[in-house]
C-alpha cells in the first residue's frame, strides 16, 4: 500500500516511547503534518461500503463446503463464532482508530504503540498475508475456470491458466496505476451481484431438515473451521488504511466497522444457509464450487453458470486489486534500503515499479503452485491473526497511555477488557494452525528482522 510504504520509509530506530496524550515524538508529528494535507472526505456510508467491498471476496464462493465438511449441519455456528471474534477485533481497531488517525490503519496503530521496528514487522505480516491470500484465490480462479472449460482442468493447463492470470495483470500494472485502478473499479460491483441473486432466489428453496443438528461441535472441529473462515472476514484492515482521510474518525471508524461487520455476517450466514439448505450433506462433496452446485438446484444450469462466472470474476477482481497495491511494499523496501535498490526500479516509460510488480507476481505464482486454497488460506490467516494480535496489544497500550488525535476517543465501560479477550480469542484460533504455517511465518519474520538490523546498522555508521 502506498500509505504503508510511507510509514515504513520513516524507520530510523528499533524502538520509540509511545506518545502520551500531551506529548508526541517528532516522527509522529511529522506524519501528522503530512496527513493534515489530506482531505477528510470519507464518511460512514463510504467507509462502510469500502469495508464490505474489501471483505467479501472469492473465498466465500468455496469456503461453505469446507466448513460443512468439518461441522456438517452445524456449519452456520462457525460463522457466528467467527463473527463474535471479529467483534472483539473490530472493537480494538475502533478504539485504536479513534486515537490514531494517521493514514496506515492497523500498521499505524502498531507503530504508534510500539515503535517502528514492530511496525515494520506488522508490514511484513501484511506482506505474507497478501501473498498467501492472492496465491490461494488464484487456486479458486483456476478451479472455477476448469469447471466452465473442462479442457483447462488438466495439470499443465491449470499451470498455464495461473501463469496467464499473473502475466496479464503484470502487463496491465506495469503500463500504469490508472489502468490497474480502472480494472479494480469495474470488477468491484460485479462480484456482489451473483451472491445477492443466490441469496434472493435460493432462500425460497431451503429444505429445513438439511439445517437441523443434534449436538454441539467439538472444540477442535470448530477451531479448525474458524481458522479457515477468518479468511472470509478479513479485509477491514485494508479498508481502514486511509484513516487520514476519514471525517471525524473517533465516530466514523467505530460506526462503519460495526455496520460493515453486521452486513457481512448476515450475507455470509444467508449464503451458508442457502447452500446447506438446498444441498444438505452433499454440500461437502463440492469443494471447488459449492455455491454453483447449490444454484443449479433452484436455477438450473443457468444459475450454475452465473455462480461459476461470479466466482471467477470475484477471484480475478481480488487478484487485480492485490497486484495493484501489494508490490508497492517491495518497491518501498528497495527504495529504503531493506532490499537492494534494484527492487525500487521504475519503468522509464510508464513510471511504474516494474521490478517490484514482476517479483511479487513471480513469488505469488510459485506459492500458487505449492498448495491448495485451504492450505494457502490458513497460511495467510496465521499471518493476519498475528498482525491482529499486535494491533489488539497496541490498542491496550494506546488506552493505557491515553494517546489521542482528533476529538474525543471511542470510550465505553469495560473497554480495557476487550483487548485481553481479543488476544485470548486469537491465541485459541491460532492453536488450530499447523506447524507448517508457523514455521513459514517465523522464517519470514526472522529474515525481515535481520534485514532491518543490517539496515539500521548501516544508517548508524553513515
Amino acid at each position: 500500500m502506498p500509505e504503508l510504504t510511507r510509514i515504513l520509509a520513516l524507520d530510523k530506530s528499533f524502538t520509540h516511547d509511545a506518545p502520551m496524550a500531551d506529548e508526541a515524538p517528532a516522527w509522529i508529528q511529522q506524519e501528522e503534518r503530512i496527513d493534515h494535507q489530506l482531505v477528510r472526505g470519507i464518511g460512514v456510508p463510504a467507509l462502510t461500503a469500502n469495508i464490505v467491498s474489501s471483505t467479501i471476496g472469492a473465498g466465500i464462493f468455496v469456503i461453505p463446503a469446507t466448513v460443512a465438511k468439518g461441522l456438517g449441519s452445524a456449519a452456520p455456528f462457525a460463522f457466528l463464532c467467527c463473527a463474535i471474534a471479529m467483534v472483539l477485533f473490530v472493537t480494538c481497531f475502533a478504539i485504536a482508530g479513534s486515537r490514531v488517525s494517521l493514514t496506515g490503519g492497523l500498521y499505524a496503530y502498531v507503530e504508534v504503540a510500539f515503535g517502528r521496528y514492530v511496525g515494520f514487522l506488522a508490514g511484513m505480516l501484511y506482506f505474507l498475508t497478501a501473498i498467501g491470500a492472492v496465491a490461494g484465490v488464484v487456486n479458486v480462479l483456476a478451479n472455477s475456470v476448469a469447471l466452465v472449460v473442462p479442457f483447462l482442468g488438466g495439470p499443465i493447463m491449470r499451470v498455464a491458466v495461473m501463469f496467464a492470470v499473473y502475466a496479464s495483470l503484470v502487463l496491465i500494472n506495469i503500463r500504469g496505476v490508472r489502468q490497474g485502478a480502472g480494472a479494480v473499479t469495474v470488477i468491484t460491483v460485479a462480484k456482489l451481484l451473483p451472491l445477492l441473486l443466490f441469496i434472493g432466489a435460493g432462500i425460497f428453496f431451503i429444505h429445513a431438515p438439511n439445517l437441523a443438528w443434534s449436538s454441539w461441535p467439538g472444540s477442535k472441529s470448530l477451531g479448525d473451521a474458524v481458522i479457515l473462515l477468518i479468511f472470509a472476514f478479513v479485509g477491514i484492515e485494508v479498508a481502514l488504511i486511509p484513516s487520514g482521510e476519514v471525517k471525524n474518525p473517533a465516530r466514523t471508524v467505530p460506526r462503519s466497522a460495526y455496520l460493515a461487520l453486521v452486513v457481512t455476517t448476515i450475507i455470509y450466514l444467508m449464503i451458508q444457509l442457502v447452500a446447506q439448505g438446498t444441498l444438505g450433506a452433499d454440500l461437502a462433496n463440492h469443494p471447488d464450487a459449492p455455491l454453483a452446485e447449490s444454484a443449479a438446484k433452484f436455477l438450473g444450469n443457468l444459475g450454475r453458470t452465473i455462480l461459476l462466472a461470479g466466482a471467477s470474476v470475484s477471484a480475478f477482481g481480488f487478484v487485480t486489486s492485490d497486484i495493484l497495491s501489494s508490490p508497492r511494499m517491495i518497491f518501498a523496501f528497495g527504495r529504503d534500503g531493506a532490499l537492494p535498490q534494484f527492487f525500487a526500479h521504475v519503468h522509464s516509460r510508464y513510471r511504474s515499479p516494474d521490478v517490484a510488480i514482476i517479483t511479487y507476481a513471480t513469488l505469488a505464482f510459485a506459492l500458487s503452485l505449492s498448495g491448495t486454497f485451504e492450505q494457502l488460506a490458513v497460511l495467510s490467516n496465521v499471518a493476519v491473526l498475528l498482525m491482529y494480535l499486535l494491533c489488539c496489544a497496541g490498542c491496550w497500550v494506546l488506552v493505557q497511555r491515553d494517546v489521542r488525535s482528533d476529538g474525543e476517543p471511542f470510550n465505553f465501560p469495560g473497554m480495557k477488557v476487550v483487548p485481553a479477550l481479543a488476544i485470548v480469542a486469537i491465541i485459541w484460533i491460532l492453536a488450530h494452525a499447523t506447524a507448517r504455517e508457523f514455521v513459514v511465518t517465523g522464517i519470514v519474520l526472522a529474515l525481515a528482522s535481520i534485514v532491518y538490523l543490517i539496515r539500521v546498522q548501516l544508517r548508524w555508521k553513515s
